[in-house]
Formats: structure tokens, sequence, C-alpha cells
């Protein structure tokens, strides 16, 4: 392999790699401008796209560090999207556009992270995609000097994160020492099927200790809710978004693909240890506390925070089933509700910037201001309760029947009762929203919301994703599952 060929295969990086420099330098020169910061920007991401659908259909670079396959080039394209779109949402927040070339590259930066993350199998360079985006989102999260707030999300997103990578540095030194590889298919093929030795359950405490933080799931979720909240917008719906995908996506590779012979079970009647029963204990306590929680907030940032440690345990629920169905559940999920996350932070960023803030009482009347914005924030809550015939109805459906049909005796069916119950508690504080922006009336005279085309156009197309994947859901369920073959 020479390294034009290396070149070649990793064309997409290179784009949103040089978008990043290219912006970068616009923001440090004196005739700044957004726009122009923006299109550059958003022209690297989709040129990065058009590269991703030239490269061939399989390739391995050393041993794994580099790995093309159908599943990471649509889940490359997947978290671009989302990236094209935070670009969209960041031209227009006031906290990014004193230093937007800089903001602008932290996001492409952090961008890279999560493609290197999706497109590795091998341990280090899972470890280096990790670092590279946990830096990225730390310097957006505390973006905002002028908002106490600001620094105060990114130095907790900052402190907790480092104690996650340690973690996980660690736990991956363990596996490696215990395989003798650092590639996910040769661990897979060296680990028995036997009692999990003490350094290899440590690795795999440690490792999933780390990815619990990534994904918000509780009890390693206390940095979320403050990020959400004080972080500039666009940059808490990139955090919420984009790095969920990624993280899931390589936890999956991980545990199924390299950890696969340890996976024990989960199961009420035949508890074995393993990864399967962490990750659903792991379920369990985020769908309990982060909808209990999510009941007490007035605050949208706030709940959406407390409800994401909820989505993360709903999304483990695959991954505790394990095999192609759970996996491919766990995938199609947690891209809906990305978009759709994506989307409800788009309404909040602009009422926020109408009305100076985002509790409760800023949505009321939402209807009579904008009923464009009022239908949207509707429809994506709608789809976050897991409502038909919106995508998170068929996301948690096709997660709660892949883990029902795990095995013959149902052995997760405490879990998916669990995940219903907290389910059915969703729905009331996702109603609640829908009623301030649909059904309340303002009692004070709040003027009409002033959008522009470009942030109509970028909600529209959201809330249409929401209803398309759930109308037809196999548009990309088939997609996946044939990546998975």
């Amino acid at each position: 392999m020479n390294h034009l060929e290396l070149l070649r295969l990793a064309f997409p990086e290179v784009h949103v790699a040089v978008a990043a420099l290219v912006v970068l330098a616009l923001g440090l020169s004196k005739t700044r401008s957004t726009a122009l910061c923006s299109f550059i920007a958003a022209s690297g991401l989709f040129l990065a796209i058009v590269s991703l659908l030239r490269l061939p259909p399989e390739a391995t670079l050393y041993g794994g560090m580099l790995v093309i396959t159908p599943l990471t080039s649509l889940f490359k394209i997947i978290c671009l999207t989302l990236a094209i779109f935070t670009v969209i949402m960041a031209h227009s927040d006031s906290s990014s556009r004193r230093h937007h070339g800089e903001y602008l590259a932290m996001i492409l930066l952090a961008t890279i992270g999560l493609m290197l993350l999706i497109g590795s199998e091998e341990l280090l360079m899972i470890f280096i995609g990790l670092e590279l985006t946990g830096l990225s989102l730390y310097v957006l999260a505390g973006f905002d000097k002028t908002d106490p707030r600001s620094a105060e999300a990114g130095l907790k997103y900052f402190l907790f994160g480092s104690t996650a990578s340690a973690f996980t540095l660690f736990g991956l030194s363990f596996i490696y020492g215990m395989a003798g590889s650092t590639s996910l298919a040769e661990i897979g093929q060296k680990l028995t099927t036997g009692p999990v030795q003490p350094l290899l359950a440590a690795g795999l405490v440690m490792t999933l200790i780390g990815f619990a933080f990534k994904i918000a799931a509780a009890p390693f979720h206390l940095w979320a809710p403050d990020a959400y909240q004080g972080s500039p917008i666009p940059s808490s719906a990139f955090i919420a978004s984009g790095s969920k995908v990624a993280s899931f996506v390589v936890l999956g590779k991980i545990v199924l693909l390299g950890l696969g012979p340890i996976q024990g079970s989960a199961a009420w009647h035949g508890l074995i240890a393993g990864w399967a029963p962490i990750l659903a204990a792991l379920a369990a306590l985020s769908i309990v506390l982060g909808n209990l929680v999510a009941l007490a907030q007035t605050n949208v940032r706030r709940l959406l925070a407390y409800s994401a440690v909820a989505h993360a345990g709903y999304t483990l629920l695959g991954l505790v089933a394990g095999g192609r169905a759970g996996f491919s559940a766990t995938l199609f999920y947690t891209t809906t509700y990305a978009f759709t996350l994506l989307g409800a932070f788009g309404v909040v960023a602009l009422v926020r910037r109408e009305t100076g803030g985002d509790d409760f009482v800023h949505f009321v009347g939402l209807r009579a201001r904008s009923p464009l914005l009022a239908g949207c924030m509707a429809t994506f809550m709608l789809s976050l309760a897991g409502l038909p015939p919106l995508a998170g109805f068929f996301g948690k459906f096709y997660l709660f029947s892949a883990a029902l049909r795990a095995d013959e005796t149902h052995g997760l069916l405490w879990l998916v009762v669990l995940a219903l119950f907290g389910s059915l508690i969703s729905l009331y504080y996702y109603l609640i929203v829908s009623k301030l922006v649909l059904v309340d009336e303002s009692e004070t005279a709040i003027p009409v919301a002033n959008i522009s085309w470009l942030q109509r156009l970028t909600l529209l197309a959201l809330a249409i994703v929401v209803v398309v994947l759930g109308v037809l859901p196999s548009a990309l369920v088939s997609r996946i599952v044939a990546s998975l073959q």
C-alpha cells in the first residue's frame, strides 16, 4: 500500500481537515466573514460525503487502523450530515459569531474524530479518535466567554471527560495485555468463551465506564445537564447527536466484534458474567434515573439532557440483545434520535434568540408567534416520546422486539418491561412541552419570531426526516442490515 493509495482512501477525512484549516485561517484574518466561513465548512463536509460515495466498498489498512465497509461509510455520511446541520445552526447563533472561524474549525475537527472512531477496528486508533473528538467538544462546550455557565459547562465536561479517558485507556491496555493484540478481529479470535479472568474483567469494566460517560449513561451522566444547558446551543446539539452516533457504533464494534466471546447473559433466569449484564445494569439505571429526574425540570435544555440519559438506556438494549438484529436496532435508534434531538435544539436556539431564555415559560404560546417552530417542536417531542407514526415509535419497537427475540425464553423481558415503563413516564414531560407550544397562550406580548429561509428549510428538513423514518423505516433499516452482512 503506497502513500497515494492511502491518501485516496482517506480523502473524506482530508477534505474535512483542509476545510478546518481554511476556516481557521479566515477566522484569524482581518476580513472575517461568517457567511464565507460557514459556506467553506459546509462545502468541505459535503465534499467528504461525495468522496465517501466514491470509495471502494471494502478495504482494510494497517491491521484495521482504517477500515472501509458499507457500515462505516454509511455512518460517516450520517455524522457528516449532522455536522452540516450543526454548521447551519451555528451560522445564526450569537454565541459563536464572535470567533466564528475558530468555532467552525472545532466542529470540523470533532467530525474528523468521529470519522476516525467509526472507521477503525484497532484500539489505538479508536482511542486517538476519542481524544480528538473529546478535546474539540470540550472547547465547543466552553466557547462562549461571555456566559459563566458556558465556562462551567466546559470545565465540568473536561474534568469528567479526562477521567473517563483515563478509565478507557487503562481498560484498553488490560484488554491488549490479555489478548496480545490491538486489533478487534484478532482480540475476538484469541479470547476464549470460558470464565472471565480477573485482569480481563477489570479491563472490560474500565472500558465500559469510559464509554458510559461518552453516551451519558447513568451513573456517569453528571456532566450532561450542565453541559447541555451551559454550552452554546450548536455545541450542545452536536454533543448530543454526532458524538452519540459514533460512540454507539464503536461501542457496538468493541463488544460484539472484539469482546464477543465474553458476552455473558443478562437474562433474569440465567445471569452469566460478561459485558451484557454490565450494559443491562447501565441501561436499567439510565432509564429509571433519566426519566424520573426529567419530570422535575423546568428548563427545556436540561429536560433534553436528562431525557438523553434515558434514551442512552433504551439504545443499550440492542447491544445487550447482541447479534446483528440487536446491533442494527441500536444503530437505527441512535440515528433517528440524533436527527430528532438536533431538530429540537434548533427550535430551542431560535426561541432563545427571540425571548432570551429556554425555560418552559419562553415556549408558551409559540404557536401564535411561529406555527412552523411550534409544529416542528411538537413533531420532535412526540417522536422522542415514541408515538406513531414518527421515527421514535419504530425505533423503540425495533429495539424492544430485538431484545425480546434475543433468546427463546425471553430472558430480557424484565429490561423491556422497564423500558416500556420509562417510555410511559417520558410521555408526560414530552406532552408538557407540546402543550406549551401548541395549546397554552402567553399573557405577555412577544413579537413574531424572525426566522430566515435557511433556518426554516433546515428545521423542515429535520422534521421531514423524522416523519419519513417513521413512515418508511425500511429506507434506513435495510441499508443498516445489508451493511452488517
